[in-house]
């Protein structure tokens, strides 16, 4: 019997092994490098860069441009989550609860199922140049040009350092929405009709099953969504990086730590101080994940 456990033990062994070695060459050590590399001077070009010590995280906390991005992400960290939750819970609720017979989905609910999800299935790059040519400030573009048309003065969605960042979050939550209507719609599938009906049946209004029957149930699923869209927000680069044509907007307006970070390495050739970045930004990541999970940690409904 002991054997067999042995035998059982090491081939279960035999079988992990190739992952985590994997995991260990292609995602451990590349942070560890990052680490070291944030210490460094190294410009990518030296076999050996030279050892700075924390000069580099010195120099970041005096950057402007650095404090900049972290204010986009840290808006974005909030801002991004809330709305994208809040317009899908919404949605979600209309496609399964909100019909006008019963507790039933809204007629057409999985046609609208398939729209909301349909920004999923592109490219985040070809959503950001579909996004440039709505935006664009003459009068070819799908928003500027109905209002040239009508006399108003075209608005400058990404040249306007007011209306930029709430330009590119707007494109955020458009292309996330959908895929929270659907996750959102099988938590909701997963809740018996019954008691929807029972308070139905007790008088409960759309605002009290929403409230009172939906949102506690779904809450798990919830904080699940919102710690995803809180490292969405940290990690955002192709969106900022193809709408403002790489420039961070105007005046940084729209400028995030992923994009300072590749700018930095691939534009300026300052690979330790992109590592610099990079450990900051880890830390935050990891920091967000952490202090919602607590914060939101709650005794499970059963139902």
């Amino acid at each position: 019997m002991l054997f067999n456990r042995y035998r059982r033990g090491l081939f279960i062994t035999s079988f992990l092994a190739a992952p985590v070695i994997l995991y260990l060459v292609y995602v451990i050590s590349p942070y560890i490098q990052a680490f070291y590399i944030a210490m460094t001077d190294w410009r990518g070009v030296t076999a050996t860069p030279g050892f700075i010590g924390l000069e580099n995280f010195v120099r970041l906390f005096g950057d402007r441009v650095f404090w900049k991005a972290v204010t986009h992400n840290a808006a974005l960290l909030v801002l991004l989550p809330l709305f994208t939750i809040v317009i899908a819970l919404f949605f979600a609720f209309l496609l399964n609860v909100g019909g006008a017979r019963g507790v039933t989905g809204i007629r057409g609910s999985q046609f609208y199922r398939v729209v909301f999800f349909f920004p999923q299935v592109l490219a985040v790059a070809v959503v950001a140049v579909l996004f440039q040519q709505v935006f664009r400030p003459d009068g070819s573009g799908m928003l500027n040009g109905p209002l040239m048309a009508l006399g108003a003065e075209p608005i400058g969605f990404l040249s306007n350092p007011n209306v930029a960042f709430w330009s590119v979050l707007g494109v955020m939550v458009w292309q996330a929405v959908g895929f929270y209507v659907v996750l959102f719609s099988a938590g909701l599938a997963s809740i018996p009709r019954d008691m929807f009906e029972a308070a139905q049946i007790d008088g409960a209004g759309r605002l009290s099953l929403f409230f009172r029957i939906t949102l506690p149930l779904l809450w798990d699923t919830v904080q699940v969504a919102w710690v995803y869209l809180g490292i969405l927000a940290l990690d955002v680069f192709a969106i900022v990086w193809v709408m403002t044509d790489q420039h961070g907007g105007p005046d940084w307006s729209t400028t995030v730590m992923a994009a300072e970070i590749y700018r930095n390495a691939f534009q300026y050739f300052r690979f330790g101080y992109a590592s610099a970045l990079g450990v900051v930004m880890f830390f935050f990541t990891v920091g967000f994940a952490i202090l919602s999970l607590r914060l939101s940690r709650r005794e499970r409904i059963e139902y």
